[in-house]
């Protein structure tokens, strides 16, 4: 489908934010569909094809464990921004790779930026490392192997 028709995502989504804005009018739609037509053509064509779901009940349940994470971590940062800055133990982590699509590593990157506490700031240029920033980590491995085995693994079976 990407080979015949690439940006649908994107097309749609103009489409559709367009006419949510201005209004359900035939003019309006016409305009939407236009821009939905002609934006995605000034742009280079995909360089990566669009992933495929390996497993879809796996990205389901990441997707709620993520969203769990997430709440979970930010009682937790506050709990430690509350109380005193001895307790804040930084470090900076490097989280060796498995995963190797590009996608599952720019998602991974990704979950670990989204989830309060946690930073993701590089990928070596051999994509083998991740350098992560922690807000407290009192056992830096402890925390590379948690976010691998939390997300990173789930990530495997999803972009094989």
């Amino acid at each position: 489908m990407d080979a015949v028709y690439p940006y649908l995502v994107l097309r749609l989504a103009i489409f559709a934010v367009w006419v949510l804005l201005n209004g359900f009018s035939a003019g309006q739609l016409l305009l939407g569909l236009f821009l939905a037509w002609g934006i995605p053509r000034l742009l280079p064509p995909p360089v990566l094809p669009s992933p495929r779901l390996a497993a879809p009940l796996t990205a389901l349940r990441l997707a709620l464990r993520v969203l769990h994470d997430i709440v979970k971590a930010n009682l937790e940062i506050a709990v430690r921004i509350l109380g005193p800055e001895s307790r804040i133990r930084p470090a900076w982590v490097w989280v060796p790779l498995d995963i190797e699509s590009p996608q599952g590593i720019a998602l991974f990157a990704s979950i670990i930026t989204m989830t309060p506490g946690t930073l993701s700031c590089e990928v070596s240029e051999d994509r083998r490392w991740l350098l992560v920033h922690a807000f407290h980590a009192e056992d830096p491995q402890a925390v590379a192997a948690e976010v691998k085995m939390r997300y990173e693994a789930p990530l495997m079976e999803i972009f094989p």
